[in-house]
């Protein structure tokens, strides 16, 4: 490349600079001058070019691609994202929950599967998890969860006495732990995964008929997984096998995708159906709410810098169109605040202005400055109403709200249980009727390996009768290889 045709190094402002390898000095001995501004700009800028990193799904990796619909559910759905036909460009962030950023992708532990559609509605974001449940139901147990997943506060190690003081204490939480210790608690690949909203959500369509809907997003290169022995050997020789794979699929035209599935629940069927349709800890039998295809997601684009578009990447179930709405669920209701409150503390205020969270049609809001605004409000005046030409809210585009009707006193008490709702049913019945004997064998092997590592008396036998109310055969083969058997 000739020296003419070689792009020149400028500034963050674009001005040429002088040097890329010697400070303005006193002499070429002497001390350096304050006045260098590319060499303070250039520290300055190293020093903040970490944001902090997410408390909860620190580290991640992702791609755009595409949502294309493939059925037709505009019975179900007036969200145009959803349409017969319809093409919309997305994001997808796959993620670990407990770990740093520096941790393993192959440690033990859920996956996070954010998706961000750029619709012309505005983005819908999809927040969910690799498991279609989650260890609690209520969102005020969550972050104690979390804090018993992460580091001690005395020694700053990883306790598995603090998970299973957790987990016993919820028992709520043992649909998810058997997922989380059978064969899907490590993915081989994220392309070798399913993701799952997870939580229950409404949809309404244009006539006004509302739905309860749960979104189950099927692999199309199959379910695959590490054995706990594969993973810890992958933990030392490439800690970041996940990021990698996915990189490198994509860029050499290995495409992954997803086909998009969902359960429909009539709006009347929820309140005396067998299981509480909004608890996050249940699914919805296949066979009472059969699979419905809508589309397919395909990840096509890997992003040209990882820190702009997935670090920076922001993702919030608040983000709803027009045809989707909330439920009773009380994590998702929780989740709504949590996750934009997120943003605006680990990236500011002004988040949504970022390439990858910004809208692919005209924003027109009234929000206004605030740090890193570069985006000027489209408003005429700063406030609502005004009569200078503001922009109006159109409650026509969403028609009634997607609500439910409630009454009662201002309480803190669980839902009401459903006829066949328990902590321990559906744990028991995916150990014994979606699990084969080798699954099974590889479960009772992860939980007492889990259980052997630095697990207190007392939490140890809590944990014995956990599973033994989850399958009376599971937990005697459990204590069993835990007692030395």
């Amino acid at each position: 490349m000739s020296e003419a045709s070689t792009p020149y190094t400028t500034n963050n402002a674009g001005v040429p600079v002088e040097s890329d390898t010697d400070s303005l000095t006193v002499g070429a001995a002497g001390p350096i001058l304050l006045h260098d501004h590319y060499l303070i700009e250039k520290m300055a800028q190293f020093n903040r070019e970490r944001v902090p990193e997410r408390v909860v799904h620190a580290k991640g990796s992702g791609a755009y691609g595409f949502f294309q619909v493939t059925n037709d559910v505009s019975q179900f759905t007036k969200a145009s994202v959803f349409q017969p036909g319809k093409r919309t460009e997305m994001l997808a962030r796959f993620s670990t929950v407990a770990g740093e950023q520096g941790s393993p992708d192959t440690w033990r532990d859920p996956r996070g599967f954010a998706l961000k559609f750029y619709t012309d509605q505005g983005n819908y974001d999809l927040v969910g998890n690799n498991t279609p449940v989650f260890f609690v139901r209520d969102t005020i147990k969550f972050q104690d969860f979390i804090r018993s997943q992460k580091r001690r506060p005395d020694n700053g190690l990883r306790d598995n006495d603090m998970q299973w003081d957790f987990w016993t204490l919820s028992p709520e939480s043992a649909h998810m732990v058997t997922w989380l210790m059978g064969d899907r608690g490590i993915p081989r690949t994220y392309r070798n995964m399913n993701g799952y909203g997870s939580h229950t959500y409404s949809w309404v369509n244009a006539g006004g008929q509302r739905f309860w809907v749960k979104y189950h997003f099927k692999t199309d290169q199959g379910i695959d997984f590490y054995t706990q022995e594969e993973a810890d050997l992958m933990a030392g020789q490439d800690a970041d096998c996940h990021r990698r794979d996915l990189y490198e699929a994509i860029e050499s035209g290995n495409h992954p995708s997803w086909t998009l599935y969902v359960q429909i629940m009539p709006f009347d069927d929820a309140w005396d159906y067998r299981f509480n349709p909004f608890d996050l800890t249940k699914v919805w039998p296949h066979g009472d709410y059969p699979l419905i295809e809508v589309g397919r997601m395909t990840l096509d684009r890997n992003p040209e810098d990882y820190f702009v578009h997935i670090e920076q990447a922001a993702f919030e179930p608040s983000n709803l169109v027009p045809g989707v709405g909330v439920s009773p669920d009380k994590m998702l209701l929780g989740r709504i605040f949590s996750y934009p409150d997120t943003h605006r503390y680990r990236i500011g205020p002004n988040y949504a202005q970022l390439p990858p969270n910004r809208s692919h049609v005209p924003v027109h809001s009234y929000a206004k400055d605030g740090p890193m605004r570069f985006d000027p409000s489209r408003a005429a005046r700063p406030y609502a109403p005004n009569s200078y030409g503001g922009p109006d809210a159109r409650t026509d585009l969403w028609g009634a709200p997607l609500g439910w009707e409630v009454e009662g006193q201002m309480v803190r008490e669980a839902s009401p249980l459903h006829r066949e709702d328990d902590d321990w049913g559906q744990a028991g019945t995916m150990v014994r009727k979606v699990l084969d004997d080798a699954a099974r064998d590889r479960l009772v092997s992860n939980i007492s390996g889990h259980l052997l590592d630095g697990v207190s008396a007392p939490v140890l036998a809590r944990a014995l009768e956990y599973w033994r109310n989850v399958d009376k055969d599971l937990g005697d083969r459990i204590a069993k290889k835990v007692n030395g058997g």
